[in-house]
């Protein structure tokens, strides 16, 4: 389940990246028109454009002119290097890239815990093999050591799982 949701995440995350990739087209296609418009000096033209920014480049555009790019050598080369120009689908993006990667952590630790209870079922069936085998042999002395191996392994299985944190998910 961490995995799907993840992955989910993963792709709501690029859909908004998609989209805000758009929209950063969109602005520099606007703003390279209107500056066009502006230094042919084409009012009209220039107005027009200015009216099509979208809401969250007009703060952007509005400081950068501000800072009087023509006459300003230290200005910004465009607004899109203006700390106002923030595009809101690339904060959504990294915040749902940063769910996803909260999920596959999720994600990661289930399968280690699974490794884990696993490693422990083949150490309790280590333990069953050695006693069993204990059983076959006709040494005295070798089934003793078997049977200890086994006795051995079971206790360092069981307090090993004892450690381990217990899941209840279904």
């Amino acid at each position: 389940m961490a995995f799907s949701r993840a992955n989910a995440a993963r792709i709501e995350s690029t859909r908004a990246s998609s989209r805000a990739d758009a929209e950063t087209q969109v602005d520099v296609a606007t703003f390279t028109q209107w500056v066009n418009a502006y230094a042919q000096d084409e009012t009209e033209l220039a107005d027009f454009y200015y009216k099509r920014f979208r809401p969250e480049f007009e703060p952007a555009v509005e400081a950068w002119v501000a800072t009087r790019p023509l006459q300003n050598p230290d200005a910004p080369l465009t607004p899109f290097a203006m700390p106002e120009y923030q595009v809101a689908a690339r904060a959504e993006a990294a915040a749902l890239e940063a769910e996803a990667e909260e999920w596959s952590a999720r994600a990661r630790a289930n399968v280690q815990r699974a490794t884990n209870y696993v490693l422990g079922v083949v150490l309790f069936a280590s333990a069953l093999f050695f006693a069993g085998m204990s059983s076959k042999l006709a040494t005295p002395r070798i089934q003793l050591i078997l049977l200890g191996l086994g006795v051995a392994v079971f206790v360092l299985g069981v307090v090993w799982l004892a450690t381990l944190p217990l899941s209840f998910a279904i």
